[in-house]
């Protein structure tokens, strides 16, 4: 298979940092369960539709527009890591989900059967292509005419401590990791609405729509269990991994983020403020 984004798949596939993403499956899609939620609601996914999850990551998404299928759908779930893969299809299977495929696919430039799918969903599977110009216009042609895509983005860092916080506790602790392009593949690559739409214009998509959603992330546990988190996965981890930070250096950044957290502390447990980019898009005709 052609893999034009060779190195996101070497890092979710391989890398304990990507593959890492396994071992706190749990904890994820418990912070991340209102991104899915506004995927969701946007999407209108019904019964017998045919829908294309990109990035299905470990499936949840993938289980959750099944459910909305129902039996008389599909679901297909592509994602450039086979690990992911292979647990989405052991999740899928406990549940007796029989409406779904997985497909071990760069989404940029797998050969998706054409004309076929009524909606293209993600939970954060977008914010890796090489070139996301392509990226849309490959997932576009899966798509029947009218079809649509919806696909859920982290916003600017300034606008999500989750991303933010450990940042700046790895940096003070560790050093600065080299700078990137702020459109790089990565996960703040579509923070910025207008660029985003306008690069689905150029994929020849309509009725385009870019929204900030302000949410509230639910942590993980207390205020300890959301600040371990965050050296495990996210911007914190790669600086430690980078720096090859020891024991000390992890603790310092988990004491950091934990004293920072302590303002989004409620009567409902540790609330995170968010911006998700939320993007839509119909193929033409």
């Amino acid at each position: 298979m052609l893999l034009t984004n060779e190195e996101q798949a070497e890092y979710w596939g391989k890398s304990p940092a990507g593959t890492s993403w396994l071992t706190y499956e749990d904890q994820l899609d418990h912070l991340m369960a209102p991104v899915l939620d506004l995927v969701l609601d946007r999407a209108t996914l019904s019964a017998g539709m045919r829908v294309l999850d990109i990035g299905c990551g470990t499936g949840v998404s993938t289980m959750a527009a099944a459910r909305q299928a129902g039996p008389d759908g599909h679901v297909l779930a592509a994602d450039i890591s086979q690990p992911f893969l292979d647990r989405a299809r052991e999740r899928a299977s406990k549940e007796a989900l029989n409406n779904v495929d997985f497909q071990y696919a760069d989404a940029q430039s797998y050969s998706f059967a054409p004309d076929q799918v009524d909606a293209a969903i993600s939970r954060f599977g977008v914010m890796f292509f090489q070139d996301s110009v392509a990226a849309f216009a490959n997932i576009a042609r899966a798509l029947k005419p009218g079809g649509q895509m919806t696909f859920a983005a982290w916003g600017p860092l300034s606008d999500n401590p989750w991303f933010k916080v450990p940042h700046i506790a790895a940096v003070k602790q560790l050093g600065q990791p080299p700078r990137v392009d702020r459109y790089a593949p990565g996960p703040l690559a579509l923070h910025d609405l207008d660029h985003v739409a306008g690069m689905m214009e150029q994929a020849g998509l309509t009725e385009v729509k870019a929204d900030a959603v302000p949410l509230s992330l639910p942590g993980v546990g207390g205020l300890t269990d959301s600040a371990v988190l965050c050296t495990r996965v996210g911007p914190a981890a790669r600086a430690i991994s980078h720096f090859n930070g020891d024991d000390r250096d992890v603790q310092a950044i988990q004491t950091a983020v934990g004293e920072a957290f302590q303002s989004y502390l409620t009567d409902n447990g540790v609330q995170i403020p968010a911006v998700i980019n939320l993007y839509q898009a119909r193929r033409s005709g």
